[in-house]
């Protein structure tokens, strides 16, 4: 379920970049007609988006599996929980969109709120509905799903809420919420290379297992294990570039360029910390990481290794992380996507493919540092580029 799950975050988090991007720089700007059509509209785009995950989920669920796998258990469990998780995935959209709002004007205390409460729910509800507990008839693979989109609709509903009490600075009417094709194209000009950045993800996780899965179950197991582990040391530095963008956009939008430097360059020192941190945790104590999701012994002799040499791949991959939010809140989202492009499609797969020619597993987890090392030259290129470009760029919005 993975390649489709990023997908929806992937269109929902993308298009709040640029939803963010655009209101933020609105408010740079003091215009707070553009703010408030720019929070409306981006409303409705979530809404469009939930739509089209309710189709997905009504009819393009089966056929993803199939593509994948015969075994007529994992058939099952696949279509149980994927097809509820996209049919009702309305309480995801929603809280994309009214945490988004929250974090252009600062509020970004309210967030940690709403995220905590719904992923908490999420972690209480999820025995009680897979195994039946106090009086709850067990749902198995279905249950898991239920608890998720309870926590999703809660924490939708929660931003919404805050939202309409707390955060004056936007207001959001019928009148602003009727689509303004001008401002819904800014919003997906630099949405869509995040779009599109991420699902890359779905598409490289998608191509990863088809090559992993022609060693072992093991190894698609291991990698899977790999994507939970590696999400402890990245959600800290996408929460921080989430805090980038529009810090950035802002400060473009107001002229202020030594904020915008000073942003990019503490974020990095910060971001190599992080990613310094995740690379040690992941060389000394490996084994103890994939021992929390019970790693059998075959396990560890593919795992160990492997989380040693991905591990190699995070500071380069922090730097490139927050050059990426530095484009998207400039608006050039094209460097972006252009990094995620050639990182894991043009590089990775191509290499790990390759590598995996040779018969050797441990060979194909090479492919990950080699291609963040060459993603990490080509994003100190462009952030080159665009700084000696900037004063120029903030003349032309003037």
């Amino acid at each position: 379920a993975f390649p489709i799950q990023t997908l929806m975050v992937a269109v929902g988090v993308g298009t709040c970049v640029g939803i963010n991007a655009v209101l933020s720089r609105a408010l740079g700007e003091k215009n707070q007609e553009m703010v408030n059509k720019t929070a409306g509209n981006g409303i409705v785009l979530m809404a469009a988006s939930y739509v089209a995950f309710l189709l997905l989920g009504l009819f393009a669920t089966k056929p993803f599996y199939l593509s994948q796998t015969a075994d007529a258990q994992i058939l099952q469990y696949g279509y149980e929980y994927l097809s509820l998780v996209c049919c009702l995935s309305f309480g995801s959209f929603a809280q994309f969109a009214f945490e988004r709002l929250l974090q252009s004007t600062g509020k970004t205390f309210y967030i940690m709120i709403t995220q905590g409460i719904g992923a908490v729910i999420n972690i209480i509800l999820d025995p009680i509905f897979i195994f039946g507990l106090f009086g709850v008839p067990g749902m198995g693979v279905r249950g898991a799903a239920v608890a998720t989109v309870i926590g999703q609709i809660t924490a939708g509903l929660l931003a919404f809420l805050i939202n309409w009490k707390k955060n004056d600075e936007i207001q959001v009417t019928r009148e602003t919420m009727r689509p303004d094709p001008q401002i819904i194209g800014l919003i997906y000009k630099i949405g869509v290379p995040s779009i599109i950045m991420q699902a890359i993800g779905s598409v490289m996780t998608y191509g990863m297992n088809l090559i992993l899965i022609s060693f072992s179950s093991t190894a698609t197991a291991v990698f899977g294990v790999y994507f939970k582990l590696q999400s402890f040391i990245f959600m800290p530095m996408f929460g921080m570039n989430n805090g980038l963008i529009p810090i950035v956009a802002y400060n473009f939008g107001a002229g202020y360029k030594e904020r915008i430097v000073k942003a990019m360059k503490s974020s990095m020192v910060v971001g190599v910390i992080i990613m310094a941190a995740g690379l040690l945790t992941a060389e000394v104590i490996p084994a103890q990481l994939l021992q929390l999701f019970n790693a059998s012994g075959q396990m560890l002799v593919i795992g160990v290794p492997a989380l040693r040499i991905l591990s190699v791949s995070y500071v380069f991959a922090g730097i490139s992380i927050v050059g990426s939010g530095v484009f998207q809140g400039l608006g050039k989202g094209k460097y972006s996507l252009l990094l995620s492009v050639i990182r894991q499609l043009v590089v990775l797969i191509p290499m790990a493919y390759l590598l995996s020619l040779t018969g050797n597993l441990t060979a194909v987890w090479f492919s990950f540092p080699i291609a963040e090392i060459v993603a990490f030259v080509m994003a100190l290129f462009f952030l080159k580029r665009i700084m000696n470009n900037l004063d120029s760029m903030i003349l032309e919005r003037r």
